[in-house]
């Protein structure tokens, strides 16, 4: 359950987010601060999935299955 809110986050912040954050002021790095939302959600979706990854119990038993086949 907890995995599935997880992967759900970056559909909530792009595509539920945007619409509260769409504004030009304050600049951030230079960037309209619409444009810094979405380049921050790029970034951390790389990390969520990641997490993801890392915590799906699927994943841990096919790393188990190819040490043992490697054996």
């Amino acid at each position: 359950m907890f995995l599935r809110i997880l992967a759900a986050l970056p559909f909530i912040g792009i595509l539920l987010g945007v619409p509260f954050v769409n504004r030009v002021e304050p600049l951030v790095l230079g960037m309209p601060f619409v444009l810094a939302w979405i380049v921050l959600w790029v970034i951390l979706i790389s990390v969520i999935m990641g997490i993801v990854y890392k915590l799906d119990p699927t994943n841990r038993q096919t790393a188990v299955d190819t040490e043992e086949a490697r054996s």
